[in-house]
């Protein structure tokens, strides 16, 4: 039996966000506010990912001030440029940056700039793809990227886009080992229902901002709305989940097949992956799978894609 990374290793989650506003760009409430709001909510980091443009004079947020023993926060921001295919500013999460990265170029693309940030060693992130209307071929431009937003809460609760797997799953397919990260991308606005919605849980042996930085561009984390997953392990066909309560556990791959369990407040399941392989598809088997658990208010975790040649 193969244990599947980020469950089998060392450490603890570590619960954050790395997508937040404040007043430094268009947020409602003032850094320090969003910050104790985040601590309060039981988050154990944070990111505030100010828009990185020069109508708010490319705030990069000094967070570090908010650091204790049992809080700390990650430097980086909301990253735009031109264009996407519809012809709008693109929005890319940069997490790790220095608090000296430079203003955009006057002629410096969307993919230029995530190049620089990820050479000055930032965590790349595809923002909201379903609320910019990115093309599969905008995705792929951003060739340095770490991970898509597959859940942006501010978006779904304001718009019904908060969903990136479109573009994830298409990418996977291509052969980009991208993960996936949920977020709030929270303003503090319309009552606040823009907060505490979606988050990573990132799997660390502490919390320094360099350990979870590192965890986050190897993939070391999962998403969710509020369920939990324990453990994933692979032996021959079957996969093996262990969770919190939840009414569903689904495994999906790069075809329309899936292979799923249901109950009421079921913690495990040994899902049989031969399900992915019936049916009328005529495609070879995926070579990547993705977990998702449901829980009896519909909400969810998700796994980070499990490439089946790295497991050992």
């Amino acid at each position: 039996m193969a244990d599947i990374s980020p469950f089998s290793l060392p450490g603890k989650f570590y619960r954050g966000n790395i997508h937040t506003h404040s007043t430094l760009s268009d947020g409602l409430l003032k850094p320090v506010e969003v910050v104790n709001a985040y601590k309060a909510a039981g988050y154990d980091f944070l990111m505030l990912s100010e828009h990185f443009i020069k109508i708010f004079d490319w705030p990069i947020a000094d967070t570090t001030p908010y650091r204790r023993e049992d809080f700390t926060t990650l430097i980086g921001v909301e990253l735009h440029a031109p264009e996407t295919s519809v012809g709008e500013l693109w929005h890319i999460i940069a997490a790790g940056l220095p608090l000296d990265f430079a203003p955009c170029g006057e002629n410096e693309t969307g993919p230029e700039l995530a190049r620089r940030a990820a050479r000055a060693g930032a965590f790349i992130g595809i923002a909201h793809p379903a609320w910019s209307q990115l093309t599969i071929e905008d995705g792929n431009s951003i060739d340095v990227a770490h991970a898509v937003e597959i859940y942006n809460h501010g978006c779904a609760v304001e718009t019904d886009r908060g969903d990136g797997f479109y573009m994830l799953d298409q990418m996977l397919n291509s052969g980009k080992r991208l993960t996936a990260f949920a977020t709030d991308d929270a303003h503090f606005s319309n009552f606040s229902l823009d907060a505490f919605g979606g988050w990573v849980n990132v799997k660390s042996e502490n919390l320094d901002p360099d350990a979870l930085l590192d965890a986050l561009k190897k993939g070391h984390y999962y998403s969710s709305q509020g369920p939990q997953i324990h453990s994933i392990s692979i032996e021959e066909l079957y996969l093996n989940i262990e969770c919190s309560p939840v009414d569903t556990i689904a495994v999906a791959g790069g075809t329309s097949r899936t292979a799923r369990a249901h109950g009421r407040s079921i913690t495990e399941a040994s899902i049989d992956l031969s399900q992915l392989r019936l049916g009328f598809t005529l495609a070879d088997p995926s070579p990547w799978l993705r977990v998702t658990i449901i829980d009896n208010e519909g909400k969810k975790a998700w796994s980070n894609p499990i490439w089946l040649d790295e497991i050992k």
